[in-house]
């Protein structure tokens, strides 16, 4: 049996990747494709304890706090699920997660302006979740970009979360933190280009449609398909 593929859907706030998440999972399906799903943070596990704190506030500013003590509360929550997820990988299957290492990798290390700085937190985190704890290296981070004050006024959209009775968590209530998330996605794809791979969710200052972002994810996603076959039809 054929090792499975690492598939995770990451994006700015806003950009929509619950919606487009759910849908992929549903064309993998629709093709034959034997698919595990992880959304993160995993708010209902008790693995997202201080992550759930964090976002409310309850340990102070976000950019107070720093860019490491914050990444350790979710790398622990992603550790929490990292043996179900290689063993998923293991059996073959088609792994799909909304969110994983790329968020901190972007709402964290935008808290950090100095490029040799954020190259050294970059190092860290990587060390620590893929060499430390062994939790499984995505095949591909696909990024949805949408621009902040576009994002900010979709997530106001949003129905209400279990982690926060809040309309804008820590993050999504500050627009300076989320402006500059959007640019630490963009240098991810840029830095990274094998791992993170963007999508403009915005052409011309209006938003795509939903099945537009569907159809170039999609083909994001069979790029790194091609030598799994479905086994079901």
């Amino acid at each position: 049996m054929s090792r499975g593929v690492f598939i995770v859907i990451e994006g700015s706030d806003g950009s929509g990747k619950g919606t487009q998440f759910k849908l992929i999972a549903k064309r993998l399906i629709d093709a034959g494709y034997e698919i595990a799903t992880y959304d993160f943070p995993q708010y209902s596990q008790d693995s997202s304890y201080f992550v759930r704190e964090y976002l409310n506030g309850n340990y102070g500013d976000a950019n107070e706090l720093g860019a490491y003590g914050p990444s350790l509360f979710f790398t622990l929550d992603r550790y929490q699920a990292a043996q179900s997820i290689e063993k998923n990988l293991a059996d073959g299957k088609i792994v799909l997660s909304n969110r994983f290492i790329g968020s901190n990798m972007a709402h964290q290390g935008q808290k950090i302006d100095d490029k040799v700085q954020l190259k050294k937190y970059y190092d860290w985190l990587r060390n620590i979740e893929f060499n430390i704890l062994n939790i499984p290296r995505p095949d591909i981070n696909i990024i949805l970009l949408v621009p902040a004050k576009v994002g900010q006024k979709l997530v106001d959209r949003k129905a209400k979360r279990t982690y926060t009775d809040k309309k804008r968590d820590i993050h999504e209530a500050d627009i300076n933190h989320l402006t500059r998330a959007v640019a630490a996605y963009e240098h991810l794809c840029s830095q990274f280009p094998k791992e993170f791979v963007p999508i403009q969710c915005v052409k011309n200052n209006k938003l795509l449609t939903i099945s537009k972002i569907t159809d170039l994810v999609w083909r994001k996603v069979e790029s790194v398909l091609i030598t799994t076959q479905p086994t079901s039809h």
